[in-house]
């Protein structure tokens, strides 16, 4: 009897810390992004805020009594390679969700295989094919490629300019923004007069330049594209002696963009997400908390400024982090029904409201019109 008491007595400790340790199991966010490589400035950024987050929620608690366990992987802007990293974070790493994807083509080549292995997966890449149709385990943090177009073309029709050139990259994201822009453009009275690309590793793009500077009848030029691209063709722009109105997409929202352009850069305009200017937003804005607590933590981390790529990836991570709350758990299915349906969640990027409809949750309100001033961006008159 004694002996059974005692056999009884071990197995329930063994079954506590059976128990115990199943519990302790960490949260895995599984994350493929594009630190080095052309889309470097946005996925470095991205992988620095992940970082930087799963270390400080681990150092209040965890999430739901367990810590985060970041498992990365560096595609290199390479889409090719995102598809191999997203096969060994499902079959390999066995993680629990997905906060990456740091451009369109990145995105697109991880969608298969999240989809059909039923992974959560929340990209930061901004082209609307990624949730348009919606595919029931992808979502996105960033505005979309035709949001971008339309808050351009917004202000463009303000400013009485119709006739416009086109200048888009030749990567996922550039030639989306492409098909969109010819899109929405008659919706607001604008004539495409001029349509060229680049590619995203062209360092003379002064042919195309050229051509639309050419073009009779331009009014303005819009470059749609990401990385260290639009930088180039901003410095080419200026060195033909260029002084047509110009704007970009939201791929190029970092100071970075700056950097690289130089003082070319000045006078340029484009749509983007309030945390580039969250000091100047005014106080009733329910974004400037959020978005002046993330830009003074992070630059206070590592020394250098904020980005809106950095911004996504805090939103997708910490909207990650809600909806696993909300769900109780780790199971992937309850923890894609809790994104779907979440409402009212304010990030950096706006306030997010999905649906089964809507895997994004932004709408145009979302988008500010900046322009860059004395090297710094301010909100457009």
């Amino acid at each position: 009897m004694k002996f059974t008491l005692k056999k009884l007595a071990v197995g329930a400790a063994l079954a506590v810390g059976a128990l115990a340790a199943f519990a302790a199991d960490p949260i895995k966010i599984g994350s493929i992004l594009s630190v080095t490589g052309p889309a470097a400035f946005l996925g470095d950024p991205e992988l620095k805020t992940l970082q930087m987050y799963v270390e400080d929620i681990n150092k209040k608690g965890g999430v739901l009594g367990r810590q985060l366990e970041l498992v990365h992987y560096d595609d290199g802007s390479d889409a090719s390679k995102a598809n191999g990293f997203a096969k060994r974070l499902i079959d390999d790493d066995k993680v629990d969700i997905i906060v990456g994807g740091t451009t369109t083509g990145s995105t697109m080549s991880m969608a298969p295989l999240v989809d059909k292995a039923g992974v959560p997966f929340i990209s930061l890449a901004g082209a609307v094919v990624i949730v348009e149709p919606v595919k029931k385990w992808i979502f996105k943090m960033p505005h979309t490629d035709r949001m971008a177009a339309e808050k351009v073309f917004e202000d463009m029709k303000k400013r009485g300019l119709t006739n416009v050139a086109l200048f888009s990259e030749t990567s996922g994201f550039g030639q989306s923004g492409k098909k969109e822009t010819e899109g929405v453009a008659a919706k607001y009275g604008i004539t495409l007069v001029a349509n060229e690309s680049y590619g995203p590793k062209d360092t003379d793009m002064s042919p195309q330049l050229t051509k639309i500077r050419n073009t009779p009848g331009v009014q303005a030029v819009f470059i749609f594209g990401l990385g260290q691209g639009p930088a180039i063709a901003t410095k080419s722009y200026k060195q033909l002696g260029m002084t047509l109105p110009l704007y970009h997409a939201h791929g190029v929202a970092s100071e970075e963009f700056i950097k690289l352009a130089g003082p070319a850069a000045e006078g340029v305009r484009l749509p983007a997400a309030a945390l580039l200017v969250a000091s100047k937003l005014p106080a009733t804005d329910p974004q400037k908390a959020v978005a002046e607590g993330y830009a003074k933590a992070f630059e206070a981390r590592w020394k250098t400024d904020v980005s809106s790529f950095g911004g996504h990836a805090y939103d997708g991570l910490m909207l990650a982090v809600d909806a696993i709350k909300r769900a109780g758990g780790t199971d992937k299915a309850k923890v894609r029904d809790a994104i779907e349906a979440t409402k009212g969640f304010i990030g950096t990027g706006g306030k997010v409201n999905m649906s089964a409809t809507d895997h994004m949750g932004l709408d145009l309100s979302a988008f500010l019109m900046l322009e860059i001033k004395n090297n710094d961006w301010t909100i457009a008159k």
